[in-house]
């Protein structure tokens, strides 16, 4: 089992540059010397995190206005206008040199397509979930991805865990395993959903590239395909662009800003809050989710459902508390220290 995790491991590295990492032209925030600014730039953060996460909270809405386009079209669409709106911000940005730096390393170039390709998945799964009536699913996917990413950390990164993370994971295994007994199958749009992006995540920890210009990367790779399949159904006389109406064409094009404004906004958030601050607001996107699929689009809330979801709940709030509580350890050892 060592040898496996230790080979995996290896495995993932490969992608990773033996040379340091580029400079980063967009480098953290730095700490003001003023508290009451250091209040401030903690304050904006929060905002900029809570726009981020309630605008991924919400996106359903805005999947529900092109129910009436397959789920495929949609990706095709979303890849084309995301890597327009990543290209503009990776402009406006400055960060031009960052992403050419990034072409240029083939370990990169590496992981980006394969990032590429599980970000499509994971876009077209959402999709599809939403346009079936499934955003309940879709919300169970999410809040079961942040325990997958310590299992994964675990099995790829020989992370250790801790007693409580243990504890978390345990309760998330009973609450997916009860669901899937109890309905007589296996939850798979959440497991999907919550597998393809822990990998993504996973692969971007590992990767030298900052987030923006990584973004824009993974959608230059994608972008293509998603062109050749509009083209294709256009030289068919299918497609929904130009042959539905003027709302389905704007909505369409607003596919890029929508994938790309809630990024900016967290990469704000990011640089101004502490990870563990980050890690609760990350909570708002599928808590935003299951609201809209019970009191919104009247999904049936089971009480198999109920407990499943409680399982889970409870394993997010064991995980979280434990990360609070060696955050406020952390900080306490460092101002005894006078660092």
């Amino acid at each position: 089992m060592l040898a496996r995790r230790s080979s995996a491991g290896r495995r993932l590295r490969r992608f990773t540059s033996n040379r340091e990492p580029p400079r980063d032209p967009w480098p953290p925030m730095p700490t003001p010397d003023n508290p009451r600014d250091s209040r401030r730039e903690a304050a904006l953060g929060v905002v900029y995190g809570v726009a981020a996460y309630s605008a991924w909270g919400i996106v359903p809405v805005f999947w529900k206005q092109l129910r009436h386009v397959g789920a495929v079209e949609i990706l095709a669409h979303r890849t084309v206008w995301s890597l327009l709106a990543f290209a503009v911000l990776t402009l406006a940005t400055g960060q031009l040199r960052a992403l050419g730096a990034a072409l240029r390393d083939r370990r990169v170039v590496g992981a980006m397509a394969a990032t590429g390709a599980l970000v499509s998945a994971n876009w077209v799964l959402f999709i599809y979930a939403v346009s079936v009536g499934r955003v309940l699913d879709a919300s169970l996917g999410y809040f079961i991805n942040p325990l997958l990413s310590v299992l994964l950390g675990m099995v790829f990164l020989r992370e250790r865990l801790r007693p409580a993370q243990w504890i978390a994971l345990g309760l998330a295994a009973a609450g997916v395993v009860h669901l899937a007994v109890r309905a007589g199958a296996v939850p798979w749009i959440a497991l999907a959903l919550a597998g393809t992006f822990g990998v993504y995540g996973l692969l971007r920890k590992v990767v030298a590239v900052n987030s923006l210009p990584g973004s824009t990367l993974e959608t230059l790779f994608i972008a293509p395909l998603g062109a050749a399949y509009l083209a294709t159904l256009h030289a068919q006389g299918a497609g929904a662009i130009g042959r539905v109406d003027l709302r389905t064409d704007l909505l369409l094009a607003a596919t890029g800003i929508v994938t790309a404004l809630p990024l900016v906004w967290f990469t704000n958030a990011a640089r101004r809050l502490s990870l563990t601050t980050l890690g609760f607001l990350q909570y708002l996107a599928p808590s935003g989710q299951f609201l809209l699929a019970v009191l919104v689009y009247g999904e049936p809330f089971t009480a198999t459902q109920a407990v499943s979801f409680a399982c889970i709940w409870t394993g997010l709030a064991v995980f979280s508390a434990d990360a609070a509580l060696r955050a406020r350890a952390s900080s306490v050892a460092r101002t005894s220290l006078g660092m």
